[in-house]
């Protein structure tokens, strides 16, 4: 399925149309009542002058003139995209926001995600932040609110948008891909938790008994037999591109910010430091293995070694480790 959608960023799924394809969102009424108003679609009809079936046409050809959309570029050789979004591409936006507007109404500037940009990609951010254009309106899509300079959290408003319930995952399935059968969307909304990568990963599993064992691992990292997380990261590193590895390495992720965010509740001050400490070398050694093609299987092993070393100091484990 991997030509139904033109591949307009890095960690677009096959099947998958990007969001600028998307009639429209499932889920998230609140977040949505925040943002009426707002919304790209929505600013481009109320402030100019064409039909919202044109402008929503263009939208999703990637050729409305007031629109800018900053992601990770591809490079400049045509091989694949940079691991950042550059203060070039920051620039280039900014350059075009100085020239005359291409369509009467206001401009919208999407960053998908915020949490991409270089530090000098960051700073130019906040300069057009700091003196934005007229008539012009910037959405900040991130990940990780926390870890953005304080200087932009405090030039936005904040719209948290929480995991969907089954009902609205099966929903989901059902609109963007028709061709499931019941017992495929039953499957993918147990497993997806309710997260978007993972909605749009589980059809494509062909066995979940992997992702089924890491979970069961992660319940007490360590447990016997000692060599568990050896098999995991066998398993999950053979394919470094198959959904088995990109819905694992989802799962680690999450874990890891759920037990910081579980040390920092418990008010433990060695657990949390941990914690931290464990999310910063498992998100730095994934980067470096994405960015320099690093053997993924070792990285995993890495990782799970670091988590038990976390859990056999500061988690409560009922057998010996």
């Amino acid at each position: 399925m991997s030509g139904d959608y033109e591949q307009r960023e890095p960690d677009q799924l096959d099947g998958v149309p990007p969001p600028e394809l998307q009639p429209g969102v499932l889920g998230h009424e609140a977040a949505l009542l925040d943002l009426r108003g707002r919304l790209a679609r929505e600013i481009f009809a109320a402030t100019g002058d064409e039909s919202p079936e044109h402008i929503s046409e263009q939208v999703g050809a990637g050729a409305y003139p007031n629109l800018f959309v900053l992601r990770k570029a591809p490079r400049d050789t045509g091989k694949g995209y940079y691991t950042v979004v550059r203060v070039e591409e920051v620039r280039n936006v900014i350059h075009r926001l100085q020239q005359t507007r291409g369509r009467a109404g206001h401009r919208v500037v999407i960053v998908d995600p915020i949490d991409d940009a270089n530090p000098n990609a960051t700073n130019a951010m906040l300069k057009i932040l700091e003196e934005p254009p007229a008539d012009t309106t910037f959405f900040l899509v991130s990940h990780r609110p926390g870890s953005l300079l304080p200087t932009i959290r405090s030039r936005c408003h904040p719209i948290a948008l929480r995991p969907l319930g089954d009902d609205e995952v099966r929903a989901v399935l059902r609109r963007t891909r028709g061709e499931l059968d019941d017992a495929t969307i039953e499957r993918a909304a147990a497993l997806a938790g309710g997260r978007p990568p993972r909605r749009a990963e589980a059809p494509l599993l062909s066995d979940p008994q992997l992702l089924t064992a890491l979970r069961l691992w992660l319940d007490a990292p360590g447990r016997p037999p000692a060599n568990a997380h050896l098999l995991l990261a066998d398993g999950l590193g053979a394919s470094r591109d198959g959904a088995e590895s990109r819905f694992g390495r989802d799962i680690l992720i999450q874990w890891l910010a759920e037990e910081a965010k579980a040390a920092a509740i418990a008010g433990t001050r060695g657990r949390l430091a941990s914690a931290n400490e464990l999310w910063d070398k498992a998100i730095a050694l994934f980067a470096d293995t994405d960015e320099y093609n690093l053997d993924l299987r070792q990285t995993l092993v890495s990782v799970f070694d670091a988590i038990k070393r976390h859990a056999r100091t500061h988690l409560v484990v009922t057998e010996p480790l």
